[in-house]
């Protein structure tokens, strides 16, 4: 009996102590006397066998996370997007240009025809201003004073509008955008990739021969191939691959529009047919490319949920470094390409594909064609890049499925079989429905209020700034209109989809 309560206080002994206080225990914690390791050889072997390994990953984990007043969630440690916390401000400027710069840029003239030069201009930079406040808030609220990392949008969404209504308002465009997106970078890709073969090999190679459906089979198979790298931080050189392509390809494109000249016989006017009704809903849909133009924010938590975070550098410090430089690119990208496109080709820019349409329509036989070689393989490149970081959502929320009902983590041939599983899933919608870039202006509106409303009311909501303050009054405002306008713009495409019509073609590219 008197060894059993020796036992006893030696497991209750105040080494270790449960009500020792936060502060305290953050003191202790970076303390420089517990944060070496033993020098002792016996020390350094021990925290070295497997039985000490995981207390190891545990004080790295709670060195990480304690040291911000944060609590640590071990599934974490299992899925794609927090399964490495080693990221920095480079790498988030690496995924923000790959998700902030693609096919959606190369659409932005058509949004210029329905509004003209001072006002597509105006909205243009009304836009971008409005989408960087936001964006700025959601880095904000990445980090809670409550507890948690929210590292997906999701989650802040959950947080600040309760669990059935976040769910409700989020978490069908989250993945809406996640998986419409993908579908539409393997029509690009693959379309494109068709093109590229057909300009280097010939009408006399074999390639040539392969349908639309082969071509995106084989970006599928790619595309697959890639996604088996495990989380988002190890795809910081593809997204480094995808951004450096993007800032090409879209240069190049501008820059040859421009050096060609203006098309003869075109207009800077709006159709002088239209009825009233027709050209406002037309101004909707322009409304909706923009918003489209500037997606994006759906990724930037996750983004942020790769960086590593303690009281001396929170994460967001680093996110806002990486921001601010992508962004400053992204706008020397998006601008040209599309004040230039539209002095170049005015109301003759072709609907579906926009610029990249246009270059190989009207520049075909007076421009070199290593250089649209050079572009449409640029293009090829950058939709494999871009298909990556807006697949892992997708692949998280599979992961999560598992791991909260198994409680392990994902094995890695059943990763494999879920990537598969989605590459598919994608390419079939891709092959059924081939109409979906032509309703970009519906799509922006579904993902308006995830880029422009919802993160104002989330600050407020979490925030809660002063009643009738500046930050107040601002926040409600811009949520506010930003959902009108979401509404007004989905009005607007389903309007024109009806009155103006659509070539509907299924399982037929």
């Amino acid at each position: 009996m008197e060894e059993v309560m020796e036992i006893v206080k030696k497991q209750s002994s105040p080494e270790v102590s449960i009500s020792t206080p936060p502060l305290q225990i953050n003191n202790q914690i970076h303390s420089p006397n517990l944060m070496s390791f033993p020098k002792s050889p016996f020390g350094s072997r021990f925290m070295n066998t497997p039985l000490a390994s995981p207390m190891k990953k545990a004080i790295e984990n709670i060195i990480e996370e304690v040291g911000h007043f944060t609590k640590f969630d071990p599934q974490d440690d299992w899925l794609p997007i927090t399964a490495c916390r080693k990221g920095n401000a480079y790498y988030a400027a690496f995924h923000v240009l790959n998700s902030g710069i693609g096919f959606q840029a190369l659409v932005l003239p058509l949004a210029f025809t329905s509004l003209g030069w001072t006002w597509g201009i105006l909205c243009l930079c009304v836009a971008f201003i409005w989408q960087l406040y936001t964006l700025w808030l959601l880095i904000q609220l990445h980090e809670s004073d409550s507890g948690p990392r929210h590292s997906r949008y999701l989650q802040l969404a959950m947080e600040a509008f309760g669990e059935k209504l976040g769910k409700l308002l989020v978490l069908f465009p989250v993945q809406y955008l996640s998986g419409g997106t993908c579908v539409t970078l393997i029509m690009i890709g693959g379309g494109t990739m068709k093109i590229l073969f057909q300009i280097m090999c010939g009408e006399a190679s074999s390639l040539y021969q392969l349908k639309t459906i082969e071509w995106y089979l084989v970006f599928t198979v790619a595309a697959i191939l890639l996604a088996q790298l495990p989380n988002l931080n190890s795809i910081a050189g593809v997204s480094l691959i995808g951004a450096i392509t993007a800032v090409s390809y879209c240069s190049m494109i501008w820059i040859v529009s421009v050096f060609q000249g203006r098309l003869a016989n075109i207009s800077y006017e709006p159709s002088m047919g239209q009825s009233q009704a027709t050209r406002i809903f037309s101004v909707l849909n322009a409304l909706g490319i923009i918003a489209l133009a500037f997606r994006g924010h759906n990724l930037v938590l996750e983004i942020q949920g790769t960086i590593c975070s303690d009281s001396k550098n929170p994460s967001r410090l680093a996110m806002w470094k990486g921001v601010k430089f992508a962004y400053l690119v992204i706008a020397f990208c998006l601008f040209p390409i599309a004040i230039g496109g539209y002095w170049a080709y005015g109301n003759l820019i072709p609907s579906n594909g926009g610029m990249l349409s246009a270059l190989h329509k009207y520049h075909e036989h007076d421009t070199s064609k290593l250089i649209i070689a050079l572009t449409s393989l640029l293009v090829v490149i950058n939709s494999l890049s871009s298909f990556q970081i807006y697949a892992m959502p997708i692949f998280d929320n599979l992961e999560f499925r598992y791991t909260s009902t198994r409680n392990r983590p994902c094995p890695r041939w059943l990763r494999i079989v879920f990537r598969g599983l989605f590459g598919c899933l994608t390419l079939f919608i891709a092959i059924a429905l081939p109409f979906l870039p032509s309703l970009a202006g519906l799509i922006g509106g579904v993902a308006l209020p995830i880029t422009l409303a919802y993160p104002c009311f989330m600050w407020i909501q979490i925030k809660k700034p002063k009643k009738h303050s500046t930050t107040w009054y601002l926040n409600w405002t811009l949520g506010v209109i930003g959902m009108i306008l979401s509404v007004l713009v989905v009005t607007g495409a389903i309007w024109g989809i009806v009155a103006l019509g659509i070539q509907i073609h299924f399982f037929n590219p």
